[in-house]
């Protein structure tokens, strides 16, 4: 019995002993495999650092690159000059100012011309004689009488004074009407012809506009005269007058006049705009249509203007209204009443 109870006691102690170093041997073995694993963690980190460092310098070499063959940075003036457009800088530039003085002086005041004391003299006046498609006649009379042509009309041009007649175009371009005036102006050399006109009695008032913007750019003279086709001239006593006035600055001549507003549809004369003449439906004081005279720098304001002035139903009453905005010297000379039997006129019914 006691050699039984005895080999169970060794057999216990053998089973804990066993047993106590199987779990000393489990227990080493874990700081183990945690150690493998936080190698194996590492040195995937340390993997994937290296892989984006190397993916970064390869980006960024590739962008030093591509860098290198944009295009520098351009400045305007840089733009400008490789375009060849710093010539018209400059003259945009110098438009402006002039436009800036131009503003100061109302359009008006300045000679406008762009012109010194250096530059040659003016002209003493450009005379348009209004004319239609049907007044040959009266053109071929004007030539006979008071009116040079040719070589006289040249040497006339010489001395400062130019005459024309002054026509548009037909309603219908290019017709046989466009023709004859295209082939007697290349035979007379006596034509201002106006491309942008249309040639009709209702249009008269714009052809004033049409007239004084085309002769001002034609020409630069201190005066600008308008005469109907059926008007005579006294041309030098017309000169002499223009003479004694030359330098002067805003001048309305003409015979003077005023007179009742036609508010009558069927009735000549007739003035669509009548209500704005007011209760007493009476016309502003104005020059008479037959002949009248602007200074340099009136013509120049109509042609400044053109497109924003109001035109009425006669030529007359349209530049006269223009005139009234402006501070122009009214000269009614009885000389220029073409119509009447005044003594010592320049102008006379043809």
């Amino acid at each position: 019995m006691e050699t039984l109870a005895s080999a169970m006691r060794r057999d216990n102690r053998r089973f804990k002993a066993s047993s106590s170093s199987t779990t000393s041997s489990s227990a080493g073995r874990v700081p183990l495999v945690m150690a493998f694993l936080s190698c194996l963690a590492w040195l995937y980190v340390a993997g994937r650092l290296w892989q984006d460092a190397q993916t970064r310098a390869i980006l960024s070499g590739l962008l030093e690159k591509s860098s290198g063959n944009l295009p520098k940075a351009v400045s305007v003036d840089d733009k400008l000059r490789n375009l060849g457009c710093t010539e018209i800088g400059r003259k945009i530039a110098e438009a402006e100012m002039d436009l800036t003085k131009a503003k100061s002086e109302g359009y008006l005041w300045g000679n406008g011309t762009g012109t010194t004391a250096s530059d040659k003299k003016k002209l003493l006046a450009v005379i348009g004689v209004y004319t239609g498609f049907g007044s040959r006649l009266k053109r071929n009379t004007f030539r006979g009488s008071w009116m040079p042509r040719g070589d006289a009309l040249k040497k006339l041009e010489e001395k400062g004074v130019v005459i024309r007649f002054v026509i548009g175009r037909s309603p219908n371009r290019g017709d046989s009407l466009d023709r004859n005036i295209n082939e007697e102006s290349r035979k007379t050399n006596d034509f201002l012809i106006l491309e942008s006109h249309e040639e009709a009695a209702e249009e008269l008032p714009s052809k004033v506009k049409f007239f004084f913007s085309a002769a001002i750019e034609a020409w630069d003279a201190e005066f600008y005269v308008k005469v109907d086709d059926n008007i005579n001239l006294d041309l030098a006593g017309l000169i002499e007058m223009l003479e004694g006035r030359r330098g002067s600055q805003g001048l309305y001549m003409g015979c003077m006049k005023s007179g009742m507003v036609v508010s009558e549809e069927e009735q000549q004369w007739y003035e669509p705009e009548w209500w704005k003449f007011g209760d007493a439906k009476t016309y502003f004081r104005h020059a008479s249509g037959s002949l009248f005279i602007l200074s340099n720098n009136l013509a120049r304001y109509i042609n400044i203007n053109s497109a924003s002035l109001q035109s009425y139903a006669h030529d007359d009453i349209s530049v006269g209204s223009w005139m009234m905005g402006l501070n122009a010297t009214y000269v009614d000379d009885d000389r220029l009443c073409c119509l009447t039997s005044t003594q010592e006129k320049v102008c006379s019914s043809g």
